[in-house]
């Protein structure tokens, strides 16, 4: 089964801690296994991560401070492809179909910054969502729709405290948890009787 972790490089703490965040969170529910924050640690990003993951399930692979260019080197060193989203790169349309047929691990790289030429070069696909400037939120979703062909949109993950019922009006919002501490607690004291 092929994996999909997504790489944040260029992340500036004081500007970016919203956008960088909104990236981890789409990775996470949009299916990708893992979030990498290149060159930096940024706790602030973790506890949100964390906080998601306690509510709404699931267990992202988070790794962060790693060398974003040695992470992409070894990457493709381990015969995994880097997939660098960039609104100068063939259009997704055009090579979508190619990347899912791989089957090989996917780093997909975003960044928050200008783009030095050492991700252009090194990535197997420079991929485009439009030729327009826009949120790498939005291309980093819009890459994993494609490339999940819609059936992301119906995960579920393990270990959540919180699911929507989904409504046409309203919020509708099961808390799992309690109902698993009332179960748990019967059991208890249907033992100590």
């Amino acid at each position: 089964m092929t994996k999909i972790y997504v790489l944040r490089y260029g992340h500036r703490p004081e500007r970016d801690k919203r956008i960088t965040s909104h990236v981890a969170l789409v990775a996470r529910a949009f299916g990708a296994h893992g979030f990498i924050l290149g060159d930096i640690v940024d706790e602030k990003i973790m506890e949100t991560i964390r906080k998601v993951e306690d509510r709404w399930g699931g267990k992202l692979h988070v790794e962060m401070g790693v060398d974003s260019r040695k992470y992409v080197l070894n990457w493709k060193k381990k015969g995994g492809v880097v997939v660098h989203l960039t609104m100068y790169g063939l259009h997704i349309d055009d090579v979508i179909d190619e990347i899912r047929s791989l089957e090989k691990d996917i780093l997909v790289v975003v960044g928050a910054e200008k783009v030095p030429p050492f991700f252009y070069e090194h990535a197997d696909y420079n991929v485009a969502i439009g030729h327009q400037p826009h949120s790498e939120v939005a291309a980093l979703a819009i890459f994993l729709d494609r490339y999940y062909q819609g059936k992301e949109l119906y995960l579920s993950f393990p270990n959540a405290k919180l699911i929507i019922v989904p409504s046409p009006r309203g919020k509708k919002v099961i808390t799992v948890a309690k109902k698993e501490e009332k179960r748990e607690k019967s059991r208890e004291e249907t033992k100590t009787k």
